[in-house]
């Protein structure tokens, strides 16, 4: 499999969410107190991101 999500605990001992796309990093979440919170994350990501708008930053 080529993409991933992948939960770890960060220096500060908080669980952080990061996904990756052929082993390249391509964004990673806040960190949160609580393992199920970063499962919730993940699941927020997959139900909402697909429908997800891009659009132009603005300066």
């Amino acid at each position: 499999m080529g993409h991933k999500f992948e939960i770890y605990k960060d220096k500060a001992g908080e669980y952080r969410v990061r996904f990756k796309y052929n082993s390249e990093v391509m964004f990673s979440t806040q960190g949160y107190s609580q393992k199920s919170s970063a499962i919730n994350a993940i699941e927020s990501i997959k139900k909402n991101g697909p429908g997800a708008p891009t659009v132009e930053a603005e300066d």
